[in-house]
């Protein structure tokens, strides 16, 4: 039996990039995950008729974030 493994985690670096682009040190790495997983999880529940690709979150600075959100229906996340 062959093993088994993630294709989004094999393609990560050859062809597909991360998901989340941030840095953060041992006391802020918790907090910044969770809030990520919050901002996912309030995106895909309030768009699930705009057909959510891929959500991209990057931290430029500790209290800026960038959302980049990769949607068929863009007009749905606009209005």
């Amino acid at each position: 039996m062959g093993q088994k493994i993630n294709p989004i985690g094999f393609r990560v670096g050859v062809i597909r990039d991360w998901d989340a682009k941030w840095y953060a040190d041992k006391k802020e790495y918790v907090p910044a995950l969770q809030e990520d997983l919050r901002i996912r999880k309030y995106l895909e529940t309030n768009l699930k008729d705009a057909a959510v690709d891929r959500i991209t979150i990057e931290r430029t600075e500790p209290t800026r974030i960038n959302l980049t959100i990769h949607t068929a229906k863009s007009g749905i996340v606009i209005g």
